[in-house]
């Protein structure tokens, strides 16, 4: 783990939000446009923050860089323990670069005091559950998404708002406090073993379960990681709460708060659990390619855009649940950076839709015919988010399913071979909406009564919101290398770290037996997990969630295409 930076870069990217959040509290509402501007200053300013992170992290090392630790309730083991790697670097990033974009393009003019506040407020949550070391504060963090958003919605959503944020509530504070058990159960299982309380993740990491205990403690988590994601079966509340959130409700919902369920899986569950992991990988990929295909057939019959967009949403979901089971080097990396991914073209995608709800008053598309003739240059852009998002060669989501399919490829052929059907589902419903929306014909059912509305083309203020995210969406189809140089070091010592821990002596469903033995190298001890069916070795590097580890560990990646299988 690298030593503790002398600015506190992490401290400040949650800091700045929830300051922002409370200068916000004490503004008068009257004053509308001061109010926006402090909000978008203070999600810009932590952009900044978030860009000089990046500067300063350091490509390959697998440990946790820039961290800030301090005792917080010291009788309890509780502490302000933040730190980032290459698995949450750039979700930050992301995160830091939605924010302000949702906000430019948020068409909530009522009440617009309350609204910056509960952004602001989200901003604060996400940064703390993606910079969390400390278990207990994760969940802190966690937990404090769901106010926001649950206001979010009811106050600013659309017709059945009422409903979807209650839905949305319930189902994720259930299940949360499901992992909130399951957090004690782990904490005091370590204090039985070691005589110290701590929620700590690395040193929860180094925990010593059974396997009867490994399993029901990933179940316990997972509960509350596959319903935030969300995962088939547990995504029921998602297209309610995405189609009834208002225009930046939907960007941040789908494009980050999705997000810290499959961060969480990766983060915790592969981190704290690795022979529960194992066990029930083929559950969670069965989930996943579920979730492909279901998400993709459903967003096939929708007639409502927005609707459509967020079944889309849940296949892609699924693709990400495919790649961090898997259990490869590649399928974790391209899980990893679709996440990213996904949070950018999804956040295009809602956007593009509310810009068209704002003109067009529906999102009914049997009412949306012809608008390319209107709209030359709004119908370009939703068509190269759209191309992303089915996954073509140059753009970003091709990049992430392609490594997932890849990495998948190697140990579950046939869930990769199953995944393959999601491709070609969205494909055919989202060239069909696009055809629908922008080439088709309009219903004529509109009344002499009920006019038409004028439908108009692009303007230069939604125009400078969309372009950081084409933008993006281009770069990172064409060179994810930067990317995935930060990405893979920490990806190849988790996976190193699942194959040390999962202890497996029989092969679930057919899968290869893991050995491990430990050697010694310069400087450290890396251990060589070993597949007995095919000789493959992965680096594992026991310092990675080491607390007093001095300085960020040098990993070894693992050789392509080798993996836990």
């Amino acid at each position: 783990m690298g030593s503790a930076h002398a600015f506190p870069f992490l401290t400040t990217l949650v800091l700045v939000p929830a300051g922002t959040a409370l200068v916000l509290l004490l503004l008068p509402r009257q004053l509308t446009r001061l109010v926006r501007a402090v909000a978008l200053a203070g999600s810009i300013g932590t952009l900044g923050i978030a860009v000089a992170t990046l500067d300063q992290f350091r490509s390959g090392f697998a440990g946790y860089q820039m961290t800030s630790v301090h005792p917080f309730v010291a009788a309890l083991g509780i502490s302000w323990s933040l730190g980032i790697d290459g698995i949450s670097l750039f979700l930050v990033l992301m995160t830091a670069v939605l924010f302000p974009l949702a906000l430019l393009g948020a068409g909530e003019q009522t009440n617009t005091k309350a609204f910056v506040v509960w952004v602001s407020l989200l901003e604060a949550g996400c940064m703390g559950s993606f910079l969390s070391l400390d278990v207990l504060l994760f969940f802190l963090f966690f937990e404090a998404t769901l106010v926001p958003v649950y206001f979010l919605i009811g106050g600013w959503g659309h017709e059945r708002r009422g409903y979807a944020a209650t839905k949305f509530f319930v189902y994720t504070f259930v299940a949360s406090a499901v992992m909130l058990v399951g957090i004690v159960a782990l904490v005091f299982l370590h204090q039985s073993q070691t005589g110290t309380l701590t929620f700590s993740v690395q040193a929860l990491a180094r925990t010593h379960l059974t396997g009867a205990e490994s399993v029901a403690l990933f179940l316990a988590f997972t509960a509350a990681f596959a319903v935030k994601a969300p995962v088939f079966p547990f995504h029921t509340w998602s297209p309610d709460a995405y189609a009834e959130a208002p225009a930046g409700g939907s960007i941040l919902l789908a494009g980050i708060m999705a997000k810290l369920g499959t961060y969480g899986i990766i983060r915790f569950d592969l981190g704290l659990f690795p022979h529960g992991v194992v066990v029930l990988a083929p559950l969670l990929l069965t989930l996943g390619v579920a979730g492909i295909i279901y998400g993709g057939v459903v967003a096939a019959v929708q007639r409502d855009l927005k609707r459509l967009v967020a079944y889309s949403s849940l296949a892609h979901m699924g693709f990400i649940v495919l790649g961090a089971f898997a259990l490869t080097g590649e399928a974790l990396s391209g899980a990893v950076l679709q996440m990213v991914n996904h949070g950018l073209y999804t956040a295009a995608l809602f956007l593009l839709v509310a810009m068209i709800y704002r003109r067009r008053g529906t999102f009914e598309i049997r009412r949306l015919g012809g608008l390319q003739r209107k709209a030359p240059v709004m119908a370009a852009a939703f068509m190269l988010v759209m191309l992303a998002s089915i996954g073509v060669p140059g753009l970003n989501g091709f990049v992430g399913e392609f490594l997932i399919l890849a990495g998948t490829f190697i140990g579950h052929r046939w869930w990769a071979v199953a995944a393959m059907v999601g491709v070609v589902l969205a494909a055919v419903y989202l060239l069909w909406a696009y055809q629908q929306v922008f080439h088709g014909r309009r219903e004529g059912d509109e009344r002499p009564e009920q006019p038409e509305r004028p439908f108009k083309e692009l303007t230069v203020r939604e125009g400078l919101v969309l372009a950081p995210l084409l933008a993006l969406i281009v770069f990172l189809g064409v060179y994810p290398k930067p990317v995935l140089n930060r990405i893979t070091p920490t990806v190849d010592a988790l996976i190193a770290h699942v194959a040390a821990g999962s202890h497996t002596d029989t092969a679930p469903l057919g899968r290869p037996v893991l050995s491990s033995a430990v050697v010694r190298t310069p400087g450290s001890a890396i251990g060589l997990a070993t597949d007995v069916q095919g000789g493959a070795r992965v680096a594992v590097t026991p310092a990675v969630l080491d607390t007093h580890a001095s300085a960020p560990t040098p990993v070894s990646p693992a050789p392509a295409g080798k993996g836990i299988r």
